[in-house]
């Protein structure tokens, strides 16, 4: 039963850096159950810890240097040609991406598994992505990422344009744990790649947990999300904070770059009634009226 539907259907697994084994298990094909009801898909992993999101850490023709260590990426090495969004091609990579990719420390480990994210949200399942380095031992070593979800297919052989600049962004933020932990969810938008939400995964996942959006291609990156109100404990409970913000000893914190907008409803249009999904969100309140994205990933939970 592997589908577009099913293969939306995400695990994380594990910590961004050191997760071990849970590398080698996000190619592979998993079956399982869900209360009962039998599912196969795709795993992909969906436990971006909110502090490996950094301003301008993914840029559209490459992964910066350290981008995977918390706050790695200082203001003064951000570079004006680092944001050109040139294809998601090695030869488009400057040197010093392709340093960290090929890093056979944490450094290459945490480039290489931000790349993996990306991959997984911007190329379909016919697209892959091959980085080689050598280990500390100096022997070679080669990872393939396959693509997930296919948001911004065309990155593979050019430039990733606004759109699908904020389509990663906002899969990229919909993925981010606080916790780093395995959480199942279900990603919706009025992308056509993960637009049609059958009836097993509306099933199994009928409760909205929140939407999210931005683009961290921009000159002054950012990331916001939205919760669904009646269901805010639940999230938390099930250990999904980026959109219900996450309980601290001073308060509510956000995610990393991740700014929480509050209700859903206040911020965004009503749920597409077929599908499940908010059709758009306002990502500038300054003027009147608000200026509103229409790409935008609403996650619904177990």
């Amino acid at each position: 039963m592997r589908s577009n539907t099913l293969a939306r259907l995400a695990i994380s697994l594990g910590t961004l850096v050191g997760c071990g084994d849970a590398e080698d298990a996000f190619l592979e094909e998993k079956e399982g159950t869900v209360e009962g009801v039998a599912v196969m898909g795709l795993v992909e992993e969906n436990a971006i810890q909110p502090n490996a999101i950094q301003p301008n850490a993914i840029q559209p023709n490459a992964i910066q240097p350290n981008s995977m260590q918390p706050n790695a990426i200082q203001p003064n090495a951000i570079q004006p040609n680092a944001i050109q969004p040139n294809a998601l091609t090695p030869s488009a990579f400057s040197p010093d991406t392709l340093a960290a990719l090929q890093d056979p420390g944490e450094t290459g480990r945490g480039s290489r598994m931000f790349l993996r994210y990306a991959v997984g949200c911007a190329l379909d399942p016919s697209q892959s992505f091959a980085v080689t380095w050598s280990d500390l031992e100096g022997v070679g070593q080669t990872e393939i990422y396959v693509g997930q979800l296919g948001l911004a297919p065309s990155w593979a052989t050019g430039p990733l344009d606004e759109t699908g600049q904020r389509w990663v962004s906002a899969c990229l933020a919909a993925r981010t744990n606080w916790y780093g932990v395995t959480v199942l969810i279900s990603m919706r938008a009025s992308h056509s790649a993960i637009k049609h939400a059958g009836t097993l995964e509306k099933f199994i996942f009928p409760r909205e947990e929140g939407a999210f959006w931005g683009n961290l291609f921009a000159p002054t990156p950012y990331l916001h999300s939205c919760v669904y109100v009646p269901n805010t404990d639940y999230a938390r409970s099930v250990l999904r904070d980026c959109a219900a913000g996450h309980v601290g000893p001073d308060g509510i914190e956000s995610c990393g770059i991740i700014e929480r907008r509050g209700s859903c409803d206040a911020v965004c249009d009503p749920l597409d009634t077929n599908n499940g999904f908010r059709p758009k969100c306002v990502y500038d309140a300054t003027v009147s009226p608000p200026r509103k994205t229409t790409e935008v990933v609403t996650v619904f939970l177990p």
